[in-house]
């Protein structure tokens, strides 16, 4: 039984005077526990805002969410505000983007850290604390006794980044999301930061949500990939299909674009033509049509469906590439 099942997921934002704006377009996708799940994309895919849907952080005004988000049996979309706040931290932890916007600037790292533990576990603050210090030594910050003092400013992105992991790993929750957690981050930091994630995963069976534009993170850490476009799962794959054998352009696109350290010097980059702004209403098309190498007169009548493929995944593609096209 999946930990969580996201079904036909939707946010349109609505502003006074404009046209409405669907963010995320009937998206579907489940997590078994101890699964490590990937939703990938370029900016504006609509990653983050299913993030934000599934943990109830979206403004109250301004948008509509439909569709059902399942955890553990309960339906998080219809759960009261205050039922949703128990859930959060305890049974749902969330690594966001950016740390030093995440963390309050005014408040100590150990007191960020404790408030967590004294409200979801009932701790008082000396155990809290105590408790705390564990958390930043289990995360790899050195000193820790020293850095429950300090606040966000006084410590580096890579700390703080692991500071965000303490807090969300606190009450042990049973499905973490990370937020593109290494965005920010120097190369040999962020190497660090995904050996603890994937660390954490196997040791506690943790079910991690990892969203990410960054391929070489879903190559070492997702088992199964979602790659989102125009705000729909426009192909979904194990991870060693998806890499071996990528049938949507799209997806074989963002591939391509990697650069390969066999590559000849001087070897020009492949890119995708146009940009995210390039697209088409699903509801006329394909919305990567404009962008695509491999378009049809199908393309443009009407929004493909997402069917499974003889691999075992699904795909959303009229002409899809085929499965003897290498990545260049």
């Amino acid at each position: 039984m999946s930990l969580l099942d996201v079904r036909d997921l939707s946010v349109v934002f609505q502003r006074r005077g404009e046209r409405p704006f669907t963010a995320v377009d009937n998206v579907s996708f489940s997590v078994e526990p101890g699964q490590t799940v990937g939703l990938v994309g370029e900016s504006g895919c609509g990653k983050s805002v299913t993030s934000l849907a599934i943990m109830g952080l979206l403004p109250r005004r301004g948008n509509k969410v439909t569709g059902e988000v399942n955890f553990d049996g309960a339906d998080l979309l219809k759960l009261r505000p205050d039922d949703m706040r128990d859930r959060r931290g305890r049974d749902i932890g969330m690594i966001f983007q950016d740390p030093l916007s995440s963390l309050n600037p005014v408040v100590p790292i150990g007191t960020q850290v404790a408030e967590v533990l004294e409200r979801h576990r009932g701790m008082d603050r000396k155990a809290a604390m105590k408790e705390a210090r564990e958390l930043l030594d289990a995360v790899g910050i050195p000193d820790p006794t020293r850095r429950l003092k300090e606040y966000p400013h006084q410590i580096s992105g890579g700390m703080r980044q692991r500071a965000l992991i303490a807090i969300a790993l606190a009450c042990k929750p049973r499905l973490l999301i990370a937020d593109e957690p290494t965005t920010a981050l120097d190369v040999t930091i962020q190497a660090q930061i995904l050996t603890l994630l994937k660390q954490l995963v196997d040791e506690t069976g943790t079910a991690l949500i990892m969203i990410t534009h960054d391929l070489g993170v879903v190559a070492g850490l997702c088992d199964t990939v979602n790659v989102l476009y125009g705000g729909k799962v426009v192909e979904r794959a194990a991870r060693h299909d998806l890499f071996a054998r990528p049938r949507h352009p799209y997806t074989h696109g963002l591939l391509s674009s990697v650069p390969r350290l066999d590559s000849p010097r001087g070897e020009r980059l492949h890119a995708i033509r146009g940009s995210v702004a390039d697209n088409i209403p699903w509801v006329e098309g394909c919305a990567f049509a404009p962008r695509c190498d491999n378009v049809v007169d199908a393309c443009l009548e009407g929004t493909p469906p997402l069917e499974p493929t003889a691999t075992g995944g699904d795909l959303r593609c009229n002409n899809p590439v085929s499965e003897e096209v290498a990545v260049p």
